[in-house]
């Protein structure tokens, strides 16, 4: 079987360097599918969403306005912990009762104890005990609020009952360590949406990794990434987008973009997710940390992963501004981990665990956590994420869903109100499975694995994007002709005279202790030569036992330098010809009418298709600049001049970044032969 008959899923393991699930034929994934126990009362649901169709099924009102859609929250019990928690969520909640009640006191709900989630709920469960009851079926914020926020770890409430409770409603999550973490959040999101001052430029950034040798995220780089960032650009003229791609999509690079100076208000990540096997000691702390084109590719990197390949939550600076940020996270476990492989169970007639405890990631706690002010929202994964998202069998790129989340992300929409886009496409893909099982199940239909796999993997990888953070939360975006916000602010709580107080989390009911985060040295890509012991001085007496060992290291430190003087002199010549490539810097910039027909040649590095050059220019190594300016109308096309200078700045960067790599790298060869 040919790599192109196999299916390729995100996600590599961090102990071992392989891909975290390998790729499998469409049959083994067919017959996976077809074992899988279907829940006819959540099947009847999506069914009626998807016949009665629509991003906002259910909901006859301004979502962006609470007094018309109202907001709750849901907690898992009601005892000490749950007090805590609320008491250090209480400025948010005092704000959305403010918002969501101005009306109607039934607009805003808080359920906790009785009226809160209890071990084993299904969402119609819940549902119907909320104290003014709602059956399934379209949205009545008289009765339950259309935004909801669950708080807590996926133990306390399981991730099941967000995806289920998140088709007809528009969910959130918030789960952290400390009480801390809680309150920073709140200010956080209190201050942004009270105060205004943050007005940010509107600005988003597009993020593809793209791993040498690798197919998934070559396909998701190619596929996914560049063409959503230039359908983003096309839609939303008034923003500014950069893309970065291949090498330049490196974890230094994400650095700026989360929580540096470059931090935008919109970032969109596709990438490997991390994954460690059950209970190793990263598990918990690195688990979809994001992979980035540090690592070689899976032919020439056959070891475990050093965390220098990948972004993970302890990467994030301590003085990072963060204030105000969405995140798109599109990787294996970029939100999470269950505790069980319901795709291993099903395959192999066993409960596989993959971790000792449901959890959520890292990565995205310490952003919506963080004590200099907090990021408002991440959508990311569950489990592993899918190439189904964006791509179909015989139709090929599917990036519509993707493309009307952002969209109404960019155009002030909360963002529970744009990701119903995933809910509407898990009902669509949800009945579509069912009727195609059912076909061959009860009618003795024909079978076909390669569809039957693809709607399977489809219909898992939406129902497993979640939002973490507030869905009622938008980004605060400067309106047109105000000056935007040119740094953001510190935004923090007031610190506690007392020390931290740690969240605890219970597993089956009994309290355990807050894991403690072990921090590790970290690996290196490329060790330096271990120190060698200076030659023993001629005429000395030699201790016995040890000349023959002496002898041995100097031969082999004379054959290390001349390996050494043969490398560098290979180095020398490399860096030479990438300098001759750098003498001249030149950026173009085109359009197209036809997208779909525009390829890369990676052998001339040429774009083909049809395309018209709408900008040029050239920077010479010396200084002279060439520009060749767009016109419309006879006069400058200001967006796509905006768009080419942006690309201008960003190859400005790249080169004095690989300059400067270049001449450290030369420094250290030197002081080798000192």
């Amino acid at each position: 079987m040919s790599e192109n008959d196999l299916l390729y899923f995100n996600g590599i393991n961090g102990a071992t360097g392989d891909y975290e699930l390998p790729p499998m034929r469409a049959s083994d994934i067919a017959s996976v599918a077809l074992d899988q126990p279907l829940d006819e009362k959540l099947q009847q649901e999506l069914k009626l969403r998807r016949e009665n169709s629509g991003p906002k099924y259910g909901i006859n009102a301004d979502t962006r306005n609470l007094a018309e859609t109202g907001w709750g929250v849901i907690f898992a019990g009601k005892d000490q912990q749950t007090a805590a928690i609320r008491d250090a969520l209480k400025p948010l909640l005092d704000w959305r009762r403010e918002q969501a009640a101005r009306d109607d006191e039934r607009f805003y709900g808080e359920y906790a104890g009785g009226d809160g989630y209890r071990p084993g709920d299904t969402h119609l469960d819940w549902l119907a005990r909320a104290p003014r009851a709602m059956g399934p079926g379209s949205v009545d914020p008289k009765k339950v609020p259309y935004y909801l926020l669950l708080v807590g770890g996926p133990e306390a409430i399981p991730y099941r009952f967000q995806y289920q409770i998140d088709v007809q409603y528009a969910v959130g999550r918030l789960c952290f360590d400390s009480l801390d973490e809680y309150a920073q959040y709140a200010r956080t999101v209190v201050e942004i949406e009270t105060a205004k001052k943050l007005k940010l430029p509107r600005r988003a950034v597009f993020f593809g990794a793209q791993n040498s040798d690798d197919p998934a995220t070559q396909l998701s780089a190619v596929e996914m990434v560049a063409p959503l960032a230039a359908g983003m650009a096309a839609a939303q003229p008034d923003w500014t987008i950069q893309t970065q791609l291949g090498n330049v999509a490196n974890k230094a690079q994400l650095g700026r973009y989360l929580g540096g100076a470059d931090t935008p208000a919109l970032l969109f990540t596709a990438s490997h997710g991390m994954a460690f096997p059950n209970g190793h000691e990263y598990q918990l702390g690195k688990q979809g940390a994001l992979l980035c084109a540090d690592w070689p590719g899976p032919r020439d990197w056959r070891r475990p992963i050093p965390e220098d390949f990948y972004f993970s939550g302890t990467d994030i600076d301590p003085a990072a501004r963060l204030s105000g940020l969405i995140a798109f996270f599109f990787a294996c476990y970029g939100a999470g981990t269950p505790q069980l492989d319901d795709f291993a169970r099903r395959a192999t007639g066993q409960p596989d665990a993959l971790a000792p405890r449901p959890f959520v990631a890292q990565l995205p706690q310490r952003l919506l956590g963080h004590s200099q002010g907090s990021a408002l929202a991440v959508i990311g994964h569950v489990e592993r994420a899918w190439g189904q998202s964006f791509m179909w069998r015989d139709a090929g790129r599917q990036l519509q869903v993707f493309q009307d989340t952002l969209d109404q992300l960019m155009d002030g929409y909360p963002v529970g109100a744009a990701f119903e886009w995933f809910n509407e496409r898990h009902a669509e893909l949800s009945v579509s499975l069912t009727g195609e099982i059912e076909n061959i199940k009860d009618w003795n239909g024909a079978r076909d694995d390669a569809r039957l796999a693809g709607l399977w993997t489809a219909n898992n990888d939406a129902r497993n994007y979640v939002i973490l953070g507030d869905p009622a939360v938008r980004l605060p975006l400067a309106a047109t002709g105000d000056s935007p916000t040119t740094e953001r602010p510190v935004i923090n709580i007031a610190s506690a005279a007392a020390p931290r107080k740690e969240v605890e989390k219970e597993t089956r009911g009994e309290v355990v202790e807050k894991e403690t985060r072990k921090e590790v040295e970290k690996e290196t890509v490329v060790a330096a030569p271990p120190p060698i012991d200076p030659p023993t001085e001629v005429g000395a007496p030699a201790a016995v036992g040890d000349t023959s060992f002496a002898v041995q290291v100097q031969g082999e430190r004379k054959g290390l330098v001349e390996s050494l003087k043969d490398f560098t002199g290979q180095l020398a010549q490399s860096l030479k010809e990438a300098a001759d490539d750098l003498s001249s810097l030149e950026v173009k910039t085109y359009t197209t009418s036809d997208f779909d027909a525009v390829k890369y040649d990676y052998a001339t590095k040429q774009l083909t298709g049809q395309l018209k050059l709408r900008a040029v220019t050239r920077i010479a190594f010396d200084g002279d600049v060439q520009v060749v300016v767009p016109e419309r109308n006879n006069a400058i096309d200001e967006p796509l001049w905006k768009v080419h200078l942006d690309m201008v700045r960003e190859a400005q960067v790249n080169r004095a970044e690989f300059l400067r790599l270049m001449a450290d790298l030369a420094t250290r060869m030197i002081d080798l032969f000192k």
